[in-house]
């Protein structure tokens, strides 16, 4: 369940912002509360990340998420997989356009289609 994308996304957001809590990072990650926790708790568990507890101004508990040496460790090595993995999404998009292009331009549906072009245009 916890994911390589998951485990990047959650290690660099922690990094940017220990203090965030459980809530805000499920709703930054579009996941349930319940699989954030389930994903901190694991992290913890693999000792990538530990949890402190502070008092915040309103007097309630709130936790502040450190990542460890394995965790930094662990945040490099999984940056590289996921980035060789979206590297691999994008080929694979790049020749599945490549193939609707030219299927479009047999069927005489349009002209030349210049993707470069679209990219101006936004």
């Amino acid at each position: 369940m916890l994911t390589d994308e998951y485990r990047y996304k959650i290690l660099k957001r922690l990094e940017i912002n220990p203090e965030i809590n459980q809530r805000e990072l499920a709703q930054e990650l579009g996941i349930s509360l319940g699989k954030a926790n389930y994903c901190l708790r694991a992290l913890v568990q693999k000792g990538l990340l530990k949890i402190n507890n502070f008092r915040n101004n309103q007097n309630k508990t709130a936790y502040l998420y450190l990542l460890t040496p394995g965790g930094i460790e662990e945040k490099a090595k999984v940056t590289l997989r996921f980035m060789q993995h979206k590297v691999q999404e994008y080929e694979a998009l790049k020749h599945e356009i490549e193939l609707l292009q030219l299927e479009a331009e047999q069927k005489g549906l349009l002209e030349k289609f210049d993707v470069n072009k679209l990219r101006e245009e936004k």
